[in-house]
């Protein structure tokens, strides 16, 4: 990494961007050079600045980053994309470097581990932990026996945890900005394909699969 590189970073907790300007201002070719706080605002904020890579963090406030993701690396396949998350990374890693990011770590991990991240995924590498390896390695023995929720899509994932969030149809339509029909729609796709019948069904077994906080 001879040449400076743009860094972009998307997380709503303003002690975190700080932080991370912090360490990444000890690297002399590493330049901060855009940093939002609103997920709506991600994907002007990456076509305004074309940065190098995104420091992404998977939860806000107000949804996940996850779909947003997708669409900018459908816009820019190029943009290296760094996703961590507060949460256990099982539950969202694998969904994640699927969608296109050229890595993940868990907040806990970031201090000590991000300025390695990020020279990895600027060398046009995948950057995961060791715990995270080890995880793909045991799928690798098991055949990669994908868990049920894994043939969803990714609307049909989120009506799944907003249902189990305990939200209604018309408050998912309304937050996801859709019309009730097209939610429906989806949960119906949901049963089918867990095989399940009530929306009981899908809170139980969003908990069991640790799909909800």
């Amino acid at each position: 990494m001879n040449t400076m590189k743009k860094i972009a970073i998307a997380d709503d907790h303003d002690i975190i961007r700080y932080a991370i300007k912090l360490l990444l201002e000890k690297n002399p070719v590493l330049s901060v050079v855009a940093d939002t706080n609103e997920l709506a605002k991600i994907v002007e904020m990456c076509r305004a600045n074309k940065p190098d890579l995104l420091l992404l963090d998977i939860n806000f406030e107000n949804g996940d980053s996850l779909n947003i993701l997708k669409q900018l690396k459908k816009e820019d396949r190029h943009l290296k994309i760094l996703v961590y998350s507060a949460h256990e990374e099982m539950k969202y890693a694998f969904r994640a470097l699927k969608l296109g990011a050229s890595g993940y770590l868990t907040k806990q991990q970031a201090v000590e581990s991000l300025p390695e991240a990020i020279e990895c995924v600027l060398q046009g590498k995948k950057y995961i932990s060791a715990a995270l390896a080890q995880e793909l390695a045991n799928r690798v023995q098991d055949d990669f026996e994908a868990a049920e929720y894994e043939k969803l899509s990714e609307r049909e994932l989120q009506t799944l945890q907003l249902i189990a969030s305990g939200l209604s149809v018309g408050d998912i339509a309304e937050r996801l900005n859709l019309s009730v029909k097209t939610i429906s729609m989806y949960r119906s796709r949901v049963l089918t394909k867990l095989d399940l019948r009530h929306n009981a069904d899908l809170m139980r077994y969003a908990m069991d699969n640790h799909l909800v906080s």
